[in-house]
């Protein structure tokens, strides 16, 4: 691919700027196709794989186009997790941060009536998962008669998981004039043919590359008995020594047997499954995004909507039964140009598995050994001294779009009559501070959120402390994340 930069389209400098902040020089090879087409305003089909960084490829047409001014929701992302909803709306808002685009995220096991008290607010994007999108479409709380683009990312995880039917509902409940994109990591005939009966001349745009894997993994197998993984797992750690893992089991059970063994073994690790609360999910992703440990032992609500540059090794440590769940839990490592090793325990039991993901991803895996107890003692050290050290994330873009941001809090909103444009005029009037170092502004009924921008927000709070908003003395202070 010619090397090609974000400046070849047509992009405003608020999304240029973000972009520069978070280090997205070169445009994917999905990117580059559909950023062109997604600013031409057409239907689009997208078949690329897992880490090929197809969120951006929606999120920065969709935050280019979008009107700030406007109220009401213009796009709506589909996806199948409350997880890659949550990763999703991070990435909108960091995308659009210097635009002031507002992307909330709506799912289920959150509060309705918090999301309801979001949506409320001037809102340009809605992330969510199909049944709680419909929950907010039938109670009224979203509204979306200013759609224009409607985003239905991992279309074939929606398919397993049965939320097709709901993603129909929802297309039909959509604005006709709207543009939409499909993306999938295959496209199963269920999918396709909901894209023939509800888009309009879609263009097919497929990233091929050596298979339905990325040819950055490195992929091995290794026979083990049952009652030989943990140990095992334990030495393939000493020997590989990564920055950072992720072990795959199939059930919550395992994980926490996993978890425990390795937790006694002193290891820097988390775990994540279906049975702990949502909240302590969202805690245990961000805990392992930021690098506050160095293992994730989880089940596949961790193959999707984890997106962390520096995983550099996947362990499958029960094979999964599902061929398509191989490719999104090994698509966890070898992400934004980087290697990754892959490496799944079998015994005798799960061969069938495996001779049926090798049929899918089109080759054989290469047989390892079990690591000899020399080389495990040999790798002790070094494993150890990495082990007592914080994880160095390489690539936090949200920690470098936000270093620059204070989000401040005062304490009037709605209740004192107070807009949006009264803190802008306010706050724009302090001597060394410009509109353009206002953000996003949230205003509830009785407390204002402003985000102050390029590093302006002591100078603002100070100034503030004495200064009243249309005629009002309200309490300021740094908000509390």
């Amino acid at each position: 691919m010619s090397e090609r930069t974000f400046s070849h389209y047509q992009l405003s400098d608020e999304i240029k700027r973000s972009l520069t902040v978070m280090k997205y020089d070169t445009p994917t090879e999905v990117q580059d196709k559909v950023i062109p087409k997604a600013m031409e305003n057409q239907d689009l089909v997208v078949k690329s794989q897992t880490g090929s960084g197809k969120t951006a490829a929606f999120g920065i047409p969709v935050c280019e186009m979008i009107e700030w001014e406007e109220k009401k929701p213009q796009a709506l992302i589909l996806t199948p997790t409350r997880e890659l909803a949550a990763q999703v709306r991070e990435d909108i808002m960091n995308i659009g941060r210097f635009k002031r685009i507002k992307a909330t995220a709506v799912y289920g096991k959150e509060p309705f009536s918090k999301q309801k008290e979001e949506l409320k607010q001037k809102t340009h994007v809605v992330v969510g998962t199909p049944g709680r999108v419909m929950d907010h479409i039938e109670r009224g709380t979203l509204v979306l008669d200013q759609i224009k683009y409607l985003i239905i990312d991992e279309a074939d995880e929606m398919l397993n998981m049965g939320f097709i039917q709901d993603v129909e509902t929802i297309i039909k409940q959509v604005p006709k004039t709207r543009v939409t994109m499909v993306f999938s990591a295959t496209l199963p005939q269920d999918v396709e043919n909901l894209c023939h009966k509800y888009m309009n001349n879609p263009v097919q745009i497929e990233i091929v590359s050596s298979g339905v894997t990325t040819n950055l993994i490195e992929h091995r197998v290794i026979e083990v008995r049952p009652e030989g993984k943990l140990a095992l797992l334990k030495d393939i750690a000493t020997v590989e020594n990564p920055d950072s893992c992720i072990v795959f089991c199939n059930t919550k059970e395992q994980v926490d047997t996993v978890f425990n063994d390795l937790t006694h073994a002193q290891f820097s690790c988390e775990k994540l499954h279906g049975g702990l609360e949502q909240e302590e999910r969202f805690s245990v992703m961000n805990g392992f995004k930021t690098g506050e440990f160095r293992y994730l032992v989880a089940t596949d609500v961790a193959a999707r909507g984890i997106d962390i540059d520096n995983v550099t090794l996947v362990v499958n440590f029960d094979v999964p039964m599902e061929r398509e769940s191989y490719v999104h839990r090994t698509g966890r490592t070898g992400r934004a140009g980087n290697q990754g090793l892959a490496i799944s325990f079998v015994s005798s039991n799960e061969g069938k598995y495996l001779h049926a993901i090798e049929k899918y991803i089109g080759f054989p895996i290469e047989q390892a050994k079990i690591p000899s107890q020399n080389e495990v003692l040999g790798g002790k050290a070094a494993f150890e001294e990495k082990m007592s050290g914080r994880r160095i994330v390489k690539n936090n873009k949200t920690a470098r779009i936000n270093k620059d941001i204070t989000k401040l809090h005062f304490s009037g909103g709605k209740k004192k009559k107070l807009r949006a444009i009264d803190f802008v005029g306010t706050i724009a009037k302090i001597p060394g501070v410009t509109a353009e170092d206002i953000g996003i502004i949230t205003i509830q009924e009785s407390l204002t959120y402003v985000d102050i921008l390029n590093g302006k927000g002591s100078l603002v709070l100070q100034a503030m402390e004495n200064t009243p908003v249309k005629g009002k003395k309200l309490k300021v202070s740094k908000a509390i994340k």
